[in-house]
């Protein structure tokens, strides 16, 4: 019964009993305490009684309305706060949430350390979990979401998954973000670099990525240089093979690779010149010298290049040498395997 509705009731009720007592006994009745006397007419005795249970009922119902009403705004909070937290672990970015019932914390908390993968339709979520969980399955399914147009560019951290494969996504279906990655690749985290290193390598020219020199990596390198080796054209310069050289960590196997490749692309005295001087600035490229010497067919450079150094080096070299000053008619492939020649 509502709290109204019942002091109407009791106060309808007490007025009939007051007023019955009264038709039936009209007289005063005194009542003496601590020498105080009370004189009322009997029926104010009457419909005393059910005026102070009335008033102690009204403070009863009125204290655990209002209990209830405080213990219900609690429920109303967590389940908000409940909302919050499944929202931040489903975009895969769980985070600390503080419950007013310990019954909803002691399970709750388990999100704030937890991804939630929705595997398929839900019914009856939030508007809020839906718009998230819709956008999540444009990701997944490879279609890019503008997040600044979605008020969502500052909720993923960098590495967020879902963030990384959005921008994958964007690569793919703009070439104009793979150059914007490579401009800002500090930016970006290493599968979306790689992704556009990738995209890039495949498509642009080395005189577009002369720039971005200290960005690229072997792999995607020799991709452009194989590029170059069939005949495609990237518009490759000594200068701006020097840039690469510089930039990237190049091994032994790498420069005797660059060798093989820059042979058919450049004059020999171009890519001796080149070779003569990596091979003074790092002893990983003298293999690679050696190589073109013999390819040039330039025995005697070579003898004066093995000459300079000790017996027990370039032991292969010095084979092939041999058998050449003998009039031996082999070739450096018969005898060296340029991908081992550095072992």
């Amino acid at each position: 019964m509502r709290l109204g509705l019942y002091i109407f009731a009791a106060l309808t009720l007490t007025a009939i009993v007051g007023a019955f007592t009264y038709t039936m006994n009209p007289n005063n009745y005194i009542v003496e305490v601590m020498g105080i006397n009370f004189n009322f007419p009997v029926a104010v005795w009457v419909v005393l009684p059910m005026v102070l249970l009335l008033i102690f009922t009204v403070i009863h119902m009125i204290y655990y309305s209002l209990k209830g009403y405080f213990k219900l705004k609690k429920w109303h909070r967590d389940a908000a706060t409940l909302d919050d937290a499944m929202y931040w672990s489903m975009i895969k970015e769980p985070k600390e949430q503080k419950y007013a019932i310990s019954d909803i914390a002691s399970s709750a908390s388990l999100l704030s350390k937890a991804n939630i993968e929705v595997l398929d339709n839900v019914e009856g979520l939030s508007p809020r979990l839906l718009k998230v969980f819709h956008l999540i399955t444009k990701i997944k399914n490879g279609e890019y979401i503008d997040l600044k147009e979605n008020k969502m560019s500052k909720v993923f951290s960098e590495g967020n998954p879902l963030l990384i494969q959005n921008r994958l996504n964007h690569l793919t279906s703009d070439e104009k973000f793979v150059e914007d990655v490579m401009k800002s690749s500090a930016s970006f985290s290493d599968p979306v670099r790689q992704k556009a290193l990738e995209m890039f390598a495949q498509k642009e020219t080395f005189f577009k990525a002369r720039k971005y020199a200290k960005t690229f990596d072997t792999k995607n390198f020799f991709v452009m240089l194989e590029r170059a080796s069939n005949a495609e054209e990237v518009e490759l310069t000594s200068e701006i093979l020097d840039d690469f050289v510089a930039a990237l960590k190049l091994s032994c196997n790498d420069y005797i690779k660059i060798a093989n490749i820059t042979r058919r692309l450049f004059s020999p005295d171009e890519n001796l010149s080149l070779f003569k001087k990596y091979q003074n600035e790092n002893p990983k490229a003298q293999h690679a010298y050696l190589y073109l010497l013999f390819e040039y067919e330039l025995l005697d450079e070579v003898g004066a290049y093995l000459e300079e150094h000790d017996e027990r080096e370039f032991i292969r070299a010095r084979a092939l040498y041999e058998l050449k000053k003998a009039n031996k008619n082999f070739k450096i492939d018969d005898l060296i395997d340029i991908d081992t020649v550095c072992l």
